[in-house]
């Protein structure tokens, strides 16, 4: 028996190598302090998202669907790339629109279909009022394109007809962005129908422009003329003041509408709202008017224009041929959702709540599990304001429930919830704060379900990657606690709708960076008592170039052209290690409990994490994360006293699985890095819970230790 115990020893020393330059550490575990339950089937999940047209038959092959598979990420959530477009979703083909005749208006959905839908696509929207979009960023704004036939609209369901108050609560806004700041004194404006009766013309000075969804007290200021109660709509020229104002931002609010629809009118939504059909913004000089404003109908070229919201009309020659979504039968069909219920997405921004409600009949008639609904996506990255999307997502919700009074719905689906830092206190748990307030004056909380939010932790792809993961985690606790402080009720599912290293192209993010990163996410999310994850990048993509000094993506494979995988990456590895290791692939609920990390008998921070887990087969799971890309650690793992006995122990050999630098390395190509090693993570046997943590390494130790009731 002694000599078996020295061959195993001597097995996990050449399996798990010592490195240079260690450190002792002890990690304990505290097995009185649970801190989550939850089942690795439902809460590790992943996205399927839409992309470029002609990527969707690329991507979701059988092949690559079995391959996508074997990463053990068992639930699925469908994301809304449309809606970052700025177009309307036609989810099914079939459908009606408000004008048939014409083929244009207002788009519903068919809840049935002749053929399943394989695909479904986007529609631009020629009443667009925004200038930059979060998707493939080519359209451009209707106010300054140059074209006074063209017009921006805003969303006619935010008007009083639809949500029973007062227009005033809900404003809605041109914001014209100049990059820097320039003289105005003087604007001229051409009205559309309907035209704003009461409005203001204002300036301001700040350097983010997501500041403009909230108007804190004193960001905006009126210019001496620039307050108008009568308007009469049509051209109008308005001396805004005697002498110039220097200014990056000016902003037109808009507050009683005029409700005059366009002459032949035949749809009550056409006489809501606002039109703009082109501004021109400068000052006089000598007599002469200067035009600061570039008119243009090219992205490129055309003065930043930000506006409140934007009619979803469209026509049926609107397609947009840059977007397109996997269909639902092809989703469902594949096997991708592993037969658990998905999280949905439906349009909020663009589209109306009969498509939304259509949509959920159509999955429900096909007996397609769903559970979940997130209603819209990243309203904050397109500049709304909390209590437009309240309205709108009263409006949805209320169809939607028409349909299965039982659906949870929720959201935001933030496209960052990082803790703002300025004295104002801007930012999304302002946002939440808000929102929340909205719904509950209304009566209506039993309508949100559960929070949603994209966690991409940084956007600085060009900053070193280590010091980075050294704070990654704190971060995403920072983050939440602001949540919390401002309203977030921890007794509702908090949900990682995406996470990735960055919204940026970034070699860390198929570097073990990325790997590691992930494996933290993860870790903190669950220990903080979250709900659910899903990974961004389940799809095979390619290499991605966003700033110069890097390249990369948010992936496990990349494919070629054809659709053929060609690599797997570190976090495909790493997703494995997490799903078949540290965790049961048996599936049961899992217990975590706190841990704590300390170096030479004291408390001093190092770059080490520890996520333990008591799992249903009776197995005690420690995943421990180095992030620290130099050293390598010596680390003992313990239980912690309890009321019950002052230490417990890991009882007979145990399992240790490890994956670091000597497993994958990626090239030093800087245009396409690409994997020179990709082997998975080793596996040992040791006995005694002390082992090596390379530098940028994940390890999961296992084994049995105290019964635990």
């Amino acid at each position: 028996m002694i000599i078996c115990w020295l061959l195993l020893l001597l097995l996990s020393q050449q399996a798990l190598p010592n490195h240079h330059h260690q450190t002792d550490l002890t990690v304990t575990i505290h097995s009185d302090r649970l801190r989550n339950r939850f089942i690795p089937a439902h809460a590790l999940g992943a996205g399927v998202d839409g992309h470029d047209q002609g990527d969707v038959d690329r991507q979701l092959t059988p092949a690559n669907i079995q391959t996508m598979l074997s990463a053990g990420l068992k639930s699925l959530t469908y994301r809304l790339r449309t809606e970052l477009a700025g177009d309307a979703w036609h989810w099914n083909s079939e459908g009606t629109w408000s004008d048939e005749q014409k083929e244009q208006g207002y788009w519903i959905g068919a809840p049935s279909s002749a053929e399943p839908i394989i695909k479904s696509y986007g529609f631009k929207l020629p009443r667009r009022g925004n200038t930059i979009d979060q998707a493939d960023n080519t359209g451009y704004s209707r106010i300054d394109d140059g074209d006074v036939n063209s017009f921006w609209k805003s969303n006619p369901y935010l008007d009083q007809h639809f949500t029973a108050e007062p227009d005033s609560l809900h404003p809605q806004w041109i914001v014209i962005d100049f990059g820097s700041a320039k003289k105005i004194d003087t604007i001229k404006m051409l009205w559309g129908v309907p035209f704003a009766r009461a409005y203001q013309v204002q300036y301001a000075n700040f350097d983010d422009p997501s500041d403009m969804s909230f108007n804190p007290p004193g960001m905006w200021r009126t210019f001496p003329a620039g307050h108008i109660r009568n308007g009469t709509g049509g051209d109008v020229q308005l001396k805004l003041s005697s002498s110039p104002v220097t200014a990056r931002f000016v902003r037109i609010e808009m507050t009683e509408s005029s409700k005059v629809a366009p002459v032949a009118s035949k749809d009550l939504r056409d006489g809501l709202g606002y039109s703009m059909r082109e501004i021109w913004l400068g000052r006089m000089v000598d007599d002469k008017f200067v035009d600061e404003v570039h008119h243009s109908d090219s992205h490129d070229k055309q003065t930043v224009i930000y506006v409140s919201s934007t009619d979803p009309w469209h026509g049926n020659a609107d397609f947009d041929e840059s977007v397109e979504q996997p269909g639902f039968d092809l989703v469902f069909r594949s096997g991708l959702t592993n037969g658990l219920p998905v999280m949905f997405a439906t349009d909020l921004l663009y589209g109306v709540p009969e498509n939304a409600a259509a949509e959920i009949q159509y999955l429900k008639s096909k007996g397609y599990p769903i559970e979940r609904v997130e209603l819209g996506e990243e309203p904050d990255g397109q500049f709304v304001a909390p209590e437009d999307y309240g309205a709108l997502y009263l409006q949805f919700a209320t169809a939607i429930h028409k349909v299965d009074a039982s659906l949870k719905l929720g959201g935001p689906s933030f496209q960052e919830i990082l803790p703002d830092d300025r004295t104002q206190r801007l930012g999304n748990s302002a946002f939440l704060n808000r929102f929340l307030a909205y719904i509950k004056s209304r009566a209506r909380t039993d309508d949100y379900s559960f929070f949603s939010f994209e966690w991409y932790p940084f956007d600085n792809v060009c900053d070193p990657v280590a010091p980075q993961l050294a704070k990654a985690a704190g971060m995403l606790r920072a983050s939440l606690q602001e949540m919390t402080n401002r309203g977030l009720s921890p007794n509702i599912p908090w949900i990682i709708s995406e996470y990735g290293y960055s919204a940026f192209a970034s070699r860390a993010e198929i570097g073990i960076e990325g790997a590691l990163l992930n494996a933290e996410i993860l870790g903190e999310f669950l220990a903080l008592g979250g709900d659910q994850a899903f990974l961004y990048g389940y799809t095979p993509g390619q290499i991605a170039k966003d700033v110069d000094c890097t390249a990369g993506n948010n992936m496990l494979f990349e494919m070629d052209r054809q659709g053929n995988i060609t690599a797997r990456f570190a976090t495909y590895f790493a997703a494995r290690l997490l799903t078949q290791e540290w965790l049961s692939d048996r599936g049961g609920v899992h217990s975590m409990y706190s841990t704590s990390v300390r170096a030479g008998g004291n408390s001093r921070i190092v770059p080490v994490s520890a996520y333990a887990v008591y799992r249903p087969d009776g197995v005690w799971s420690v995943m421990l994360i180095n992030k620290d890309p130099t050293q390598g650690y010596e680390v003992r793992v313990d239980f912690g006293p309890t009321s019950q006995a002052k230490y417990f122990k890991w009882r007979g050999p145990l399992d240790a699985y490890q994956y670091s630098e000597r497993d994958y390395q990626l090239s030093n190509d800087k245009i396409k890095p690409f994997p020179i090693k990709s082997d998975p993570p080793e596996h040992a046997t040791i006995v005694g819970p002390k082992l090596n943590l390379p530098a940028y390494s994940i390890t999961v130790l296992r084994g049995e230790g105290p019964v635990h009731k």
